[in-house]
């Protein structure tokens, strides 16, 4: 049964820590399945590397992007175990958007596995490694940040929530905007711990790269909408939705708008399906009326149960 107040979120990258979904997959056998499968996809045991590998190793981008698809995969299919209420929109965060068309049964997960390796490798090396930079820029209205990209050759690449920013470019651009930002009034404008500017336009080799390997990509109609990052709307066409899943490399995330988009077709409820927490406060700065749950924990998952 459809839920029609409510929303899933899906994480992208920065949600990924070691021993996460350890205490769930206890309890629920289809989450090490899931992982059996993404490990059957990539050659390597990807469960054993969540648990017992390194946070660094987690980090890198062609490792985290499988790791978070499958991670909210496995809690969509626990979700279903326990019959909880479909919901009527979904949307997820960059790498997050294929995990809400796997979960949409638009993409395959098993293709959708080595798909974002795949990504995750075009993007890294787009950029050589130490040439590019992101930052957050926090208490800044939005149009402030973007004028003052344009003066420096950065770009303002992730509009999280109002007032929260990240930017991203090339080294020098960052650092010269961090400045003029702080002197603009930022509460805030720190560099973050990513390996590459993404969803910049420094990211259109990469792009390239994943429109070649999506040329044979089977994609289906969405069986519940997705909102996507480029336009904040949802898309049925296939075709489209290839074009869209390769413009959100080199375009920004406008998750501000994203959140707006499903509250105004209804939507009173969000569940993060994913490690973390992280949509669920951005969704809550987006708007104080959202009610945000999350069902990484047994605890939590419970809870979303008996509420939703």
């Amino acid at each position: 049964m459809t839920n029609p107040k409510l929303a899933f979120v899906f994480p992208g990258q920065g949600s990924q820590k070691v021993g996460m979904l350890k205490e769930i997959a206890g309890q629920f056998p289809v989450v090490l399945d899931t992982f059996a499968e993404a490990s059957d996809e990539l050659g390597y045991d990807l469960w054993d590397m969540v648990q017992n590998g390194e946070q660094q190793q987690l980090n890198l981008t062609e490792r985290t992007q499988p790791i978070l698809l499958t991670s909210s995969v496995a809690l969509w299919r626990v979700w279903a175990e326990r019959e909880g209420m479909r919901p009527a929109m979904m949307a997820g965060h960059s790498l997050g958007e294929f995990s809400a068309l796997v979960c949409a049964e638009s993409i395959r997960f098993s293709e959708a596995v080595s798909l974002v390796r795949a990504r995750g490798q075009f993007m890294q090396t787009a950029v050589p490694v130490g040439e590019g930079s992101m930052a957050a820029v926090l208490g800044l209205d939005d149009a402030v940040i973007v004028d003052v990209c344009s003066k420096t050759g950065a770009e303002a690449v992730n509009f999280n929530s109002p007032g929260q920013v990240v930017i991203a470019g090339k080294v020098a651009a960052v650092d010269q905007a961090i400045e003029l930002l702080k002197e603009a009034g930022a509460k805030r404008a720190m560099t973050l711990p990513v390996s590459a500017p993404f969803h910049t336009s420094l990211m259109q080799p990469a792009a390239e790269k994943l429109a070649e390997k999506m040329g044979q990509l089977r994609v289906a109609v969405p069986t519940i909408p997705v909102v996507h990052n480029v336009h904040a709307e949802t898309e049925s066409d296939p075709e489209k939705i290839k074009q869209l899943l390769v413009r959100q490399l080199y375009s920004p995330v406008k998750w501000t708008s994203c959140v707006q988009t499903m509250v105004a077709a209804g939507i009173e409820k969000t569940l993060e399906c994913g490690p973390g927490k992280v949509l669920s406060g951005l969704s809550k700065r987006i708007d104080r009326s959202l009610i945000g749950y999350n069902i990484e924990e047994p605890v939590a998952l419970e809870k979303a149960l008996a509420e939703i």
